[in-house]
Order: structure tokens, then sequence, then C-alpha cells
């Protein structure tokens, strides 16, 4: 069944999320089973939203990390810090989340580099495990913590990948863009704009995602969609509000710009 809930408002009211499967149950059962959990598919599907949804769900505080080429083992562990005229030491957000019983979510985690990852090794089996090299602690995981990651397996291809030793420490996910019937409900909802709004919006981007076979290397994601009709909820005109949200920020080629604009112009005669 689909669970349709409100925005996060610091009121204790769900984040918006629809299930498309059985990712609910499924997450639930690792998370009761102390099981590590990897989120695959394309940027802007809801895989971070999934995440926080399922937090709230769960009633455990999500300890979010946004991975890139420089996060080092230090930033997810910790470091010391000059205090006054002393130093002192300050947990990491994944120690914090190991501390806490958090979910502990590493978002794009194969950006990070390679010795970075091999920190979560000793969390992700029956030991739980995080050590401190720089303090001599060796902490064990809260009972409620879970590490969730996440990467977008089409644009990491021939880039990077994570070793197999990593990936089957975790239970994967496979995530993609949404139906076109619950992608309308998704950006009517998330977008404030009119069901035939949402309807134009989607079937847009079912005709730019056919671009895909003719060199157009990022397709248009929901969070693209969504952008846009909250624009045009704003009152910006609807093709106006594509063209910045979504044609603009998919490429710079200007033979497939013009071939996005045509589609544009098609959609919203």
């Amino acid at each position: 069944m689909d669970r349709i809930g409100n925005e996060e408002l610091g009121d204790g009211s769900p984040p918006f999320y629809l299930a498309v499967g059985n990712e609910v149950e499924l997450f639930e059962q690792c998370a009761a089973r102390q099981l590590a959990v990897m989120l695959k598919g394309p940027t802007g599907c809801g895989k971070t939203r999934f995440v926080e949804y399922m937090a709230w769900r769960l009633g455990r505080p999500l300890i979010s990390i946004a991975c890139h080429d420089d996060l080092s083992a230090s930033d997810l562990v910790g470091r010391y810090l000059i205090h006054h005229d002393s130093t002192m030491w300050h947990d990491g957000p994944l120690t914090r989340a190991v501390r806490e019983g958090a979910i502990c979510y590493l978002d794009e985690v194969v950006e990070a580099r390679s010795d970075t990852i091999v920190v979560l090794h000793a969390l992700t089996d029956h030991r739980r495990l995080l050590p401190i090299d720089k303090t001599g602690e060796t902490l064990h995981a809260a009972p409620s913590f879970m590490l969730v990651i996440s990467y977008n397996p089409g644009y990491q291809h021939m880039l990077k990948d994570l070793k197999p030793s990593t990936r089957q420490r975790f239970v994967a996910f496979e995530f993609d863009l949404p139906a076109p019937g619950i992608e309308t409900r998704i950006v009517q909802r998330e977008g404030g704009v009119s069901e035939a709004d949402a309807v134009a919006l989607v079937t847009l981007a079912q005709r730019l995602r056919a671009l895909h076979e003719k060199g157009l290397a990022e397709v248009p994601s929901t969070r693209l969609l969504v952008a846009a009709a909250r624009l045009a909820a704003a009152g910006i005109d609807l093709r106006t509000a594509c063209m910045a949200a979504i044609v603009a920020p998919l490429s710079d080629d200007a033979t497939l710009v013009d071939a996005m604009r045509d589609l544009v112009d098609a959609t919203f005669v």
C-alpha cells in the first residue's frame, strides 16, 4: 500500500514518500536484524527521501553525509581540534551515529576515497565495531545503529565502483524513476501544481528520457520535475519553468538543447 504523509516540518509528521514495492517492509526487516543497506538508482529518483521517511517511521535519528573526493576517514570518524590552549577530540558524523544509535546515510558513497570506505567494513558484519585509532577506542555500535549507503550505478559505470568485498556487506535495494502514474502524484503533491500540469510535466519527462539513446548523458529526474512544478506554482510560465529547471541543467550541448526545447514546445503548445 502507498504511504502518503506530509513534509517533515519538525512536528513529527512524516516526509512525503510513495512506496512503489516492498521496499518499506524490506528496510524494516533489515533494521530489525541490524543489516547494512545499499540503495542503487539514478540521481533524483527518491533514494534520499526514502531514507528520511524510514528514519521517521522507525523513530531513529538520521545523520546524512554527502560523499566527495576529499572525504577522509577523519571526516567520518573524528579528529583532535585545538581548543584554547589544548586539543580536544571531536566525534565525526559516523562516530556520533554509532554512539547514538542513529541511521548513518552516506550519499553517493563511491565518491569517497577507497581508504575511507574501508572504515565501514567492521560496522557492516557481525562485529559492528568502529575502531578509533587516534584515541585507542573501539566502539560497539548501539543496537539501533544502521548504516545506509547510496550510489548511481549508471553514472559510476567505468568511472568508479564499489569493491566486491564492500558490496557483499550490504543488502541491496534497486531504485528507478517512478512509473508515470506515481510520478504524476509525486510532482502534483511536491510541486503544488494541478493534476493536469503534473501530467504534462511527466509526459515531457518521458519524451526527454528517450533522448538518452541520442547522447543525453543524464535524463530528467523526478527532482527536476518537482523543481519546474514549484516554479510554475509560483506563477512562472510552464514552458519557461521547464527550460530553466529541466533543460538547462541537463546539457550544454547546443544540438541536445535545441532538441529538448522542441519537445518542450510540443508539450506546452
